[in-house]
């Protein structure tokens, strides 16, 4: 009796995403200097995303995505060379730190002062990723939505 195969995770970012995030790059630096920045810290975040751990690149990438469809407003941009999201002041509101940045035993997703996270007199400002799951995908598409809030 043939046994079903359980749909694995995606592997990333598909040749077709690539080249449409590269597109997107190209028309931001079309429409001027603000325009450029923007595209520069996309490509910068690209890149960043690109050189790590397949492990990692995969978190990263899944991240990336997550932040730039729940919070368009945040501009993607290296910062301390991790992949980050700032406000329109240019303050960095999310970052992800990969395990290999310090050889650690996970991934981060943190949070800066700026995010609207506040909750009475003590709140979580990092998170440990190991594997992303809809479960996970959830509940930072959530910490996103309240940090941009």
């Amino acid at each position: 009796m043939p046994t079903k195969k359980a749909p694995t995770a995606p592997e990333g970012f598909t040749a077709e995403e690539r080249a449409a995030m590269k597109e997107r790059a190209a028309e931001l630096r079309a429409e001027g200097k603000k325009g450029a920045k923007k595209a520069d810290g996309l490509q910068a975040v690209l890149d960043r995303i690109a050189q790590m751990a397949p492990e990692d690149r995969e978190l990263a990438e899944r991240v990336h995505v997550a932040v730039t469809t729940t919070a368009p407003g945040l501009s993607p941009k290296t910062w301390y060379g991790m992949p980050s999201y700032a406000d329109a002041d240019g303050k960095v509101v999310v970052f992800f730190q990969d395990a290999g940045k310090f050889s650690a035993r996970y991934s981060q997703l943190g949070f800066q002062d700026n995010a609207h996270l506040d909750d009475g007199d003590m709140w979580p400002v990092s998170y440990a990723l190991v594997r992303w799951s809809p479960h996970v995908e959830k509940k930072v598409v959530e910490l996103v939505r309240r940090a941009v809030s």
